[in-house]
């Protein structure tokens, strides 16, 4: 098969041309400097002593018959 198209001839290669790009990235140094705080809670404990008393009182009552009385039956008098 014949083919009647254009011919490809090899390629002109002309010199390089050389292209610098700068670029620019910011970074972030962290500096610590730790500090802490102790809170100390002081509880004082005061002791008071109690002596808890208690007093009863007993009424004792007695009775006697009078003198020449005579309770019969049933406590009914004679």
């Amino acid at each position: 098969m014949h083919f009647c198209g254009p011919k490809v001839l090899p390629p002109c290669v002309a010199p390089t041309k050389c292209c610098v790009t700068h670029s620019c990235e910011t970074f972030i140094q962290p500096h610590i400097f730790p500090s802490h705080t102790t809170h100390v809670n002081h509880q004082i404990i005061q002791h008071q002593n109690f002596y808890p008393h208690t007093d009863s009182f007993v009424n004792e009552v007695e009775n006697v018959p009078a003198p020449g009385f005579m309770p019969g039956p049933f406590g009914i008098p004679r």
